[in-house]
């Protein structure tokens, strides 16, 4: 008699791999060069101090080096990508204007059954594009606009400009002045003073194009007393070729607002992820962070909050899932700039078949940071000897008045665990289902999992295993 391996079931991927026909409309030439940059721009009506932005940020990253450090990107062939898709299809305010193509594609993702029940507004880009947005009523006239970022650019010029990379500027990385040249949609979220957004606003983003990049940009303002929630899902189809996605979200929290930004990341295997987010935190402001990363080749991902204020607060909860071929390097980043400033971060990450999966955090207080605290928790599991993982903590304190905390624990499912609950009469395989599903609960139960179909998908735990 032999006791097979515990085995945990890969996400399942069957709903967002289905591909759709190619039908866009128009499309760049492979390659970064000064003429596709130009071209992005000419197709976006960019203003003049727009199109100069992107030139700059495209002379920036032909000076930067690929990062050093992290997951090995050198299989990343921009030559082969293409920076701008634009699909057939307009923007419009009703799902049945929508090519019905893409509009199935959205129902298959739950997004129109999940506005009709749960969010105040939805926008859905596809390819590069927006396709549609809707915002409920009642919030523009609480002077609530949520929009999608060519029309923020228009009407809302005078913001835009104020804050656009301000907080990523293009200089801080080579895959940020990337995006400083090619970003293309996105969504633009701005909350009044004193405003409370009673049911979050929703942004999904699929690509559909095999070589393609996405490159969307976030811009949220949430002024000071408001509160928003602000959810967002990403996916793609698998294809044989790698694309790549190099968003940028930039978060403002003025004093005494409160912003919790959810993100599920669903990218097939082929996809590189590197994604660029950041907020800025005013006094008595809070950001709290809800993270998954289920997909991808290859992730780099490490959302940062800058406490500015006294009493900011961040809170930042985590969730990974590495399979096989898969290279998920996540975490977060805090800078504490205030006294009181406080943060709390909690992680969980799980392992299979080969994949790897590491924790990289960093937490800098200032001398200005007096009375400062921060908790940082990680914990990882192992479901077999293939699989790997790390964790890569930094921790660069310039007070002594502050109280930090990390623990970290890596480990694999206990046979003491499994043995105590047959004892129990419980089922094996159940046994092991209960002790992965406890792991990651903690985690799991913040996900704003009612929200959207997708969601519901994220973790498969069936375990298969038993005697042979």
């Amino acid at each position: 008699m032999k006791k097979e391996k515990t085995f945990v079931k890969d996400i399942e991927r069957t709903l967002y791999d289905i591909r759709n026909t190619d039908r866009s409309v128009y499309k760049t030439k492979r390659g970064l060069t000064e003429d596709v940059v130009r071209d992005i721009s000419r197709q976006k009506n960019d203003p003049a101090w727009m199109r100069e932005f992107r030139l700059q940020s495209l002379e920036l990253y032909e000076s930067m080096p690929l990062p050093q450090w992290g997951p090995d990107i050198s299989e990343l062939d921009m030559d082969e990508i293409v920076a701008y898709v634009r699909p057939d299809a307009s923007r419009t305010g009703s799902w049945q204007e929508v090519p019905e193509e893409i509009r199935s594609t959205f129902d298959r993702l739950g997004i129109p059954e999940a506005e009709q029940t749960s969010l105040a507004g939805v926008g859905a880009q596809y390819d590069s594009e927006v396709v549609y947005h809707r915002v409920q009523k009642e919030l523009n006239e609480q002077g609530v606009i949520y929009t999608d970022f060519e029309t923020a650019l228009r009407e809302q010029e005078e913001i835009v400009r104020e804050y656009f990379m301000k907080l990523v500027p293009p200089k801080d990385h080579k895959f940020a002045a990337l995006h400083g040249a090619v970003w293309s949609g996105g969504s633009f979220v701005y909350v009044p003073e004193g405003v409370h957004v009673e049911f979050p606003l929703q942004s999904y983003f699929r690509l559909n194009a095999a070589g393609a990049g996405q490159f969307e940009h976030t811009l949220i303002v949430c002024e000071k007393n408001s509160s928003l929630h602000f959810i967002e899902g990403c996916s793609a189809p698998r294809y044989n070729v790698t694309n790549l996605h190099a968003g940028c979200v930039e978060l403002f929290v003025k004093e005494g607002a409160r912003l919790r930004y959810s993100t599920i990341e669903n990218w097939s295997r082929n996809m590189m992820n590197l994604n660029t987010k950041r907020a800025l935190v005013e006094k008595d402001g809070l950001i709290e962070w809800v993270s998954g990363s289920f997909g991808s080749h290859i992730s780099c991902l490490y959302p940062a909050s800058i406490l500015y204020g006294e009493n900011a607060r961040c809170e930042f909860t985590g969730v990974t899932f590495a399979g096989k071929g898969q290279n998920l390097d996540t975490g977060a980043t805090v800078v504490m700039m205030a006294p009181h400033t406080s943060a709390n971060i909690n992680t969980r990450s799980i392992s299979k078949s080969g994949g790897a999966a590491t924790y990289r955090s960093a937490v800098k207080v200032t001398e200005k940071a007096k009375g400062a605290k921060c908790l940082v928790n990680c914990e990882s599991l192992l479901l077999d000897d293939k699989s790997r993982s790390d964790t890569l903590p930094v921790m660069d304190l310039e007070t002594d008045d502050v109280e930090m905390g990390h623990e970290a624990k890596i480990g694999r499912i206990s046979d003491e665990a499994i043995f105590y609950l047959t004892s129990r009469g419980i089922d094996e395989q159940e046994a092991q289902a209960m002790i992965v599903r406890g792991f990651v609960e903690p985690v799991a139960k913040s996900l704003p999992l009612e929200y959207a179909v997708e969601m519901n998908n994220l973790i498969d735990l069936e375990l298969v295993g038993g005697m042979g």
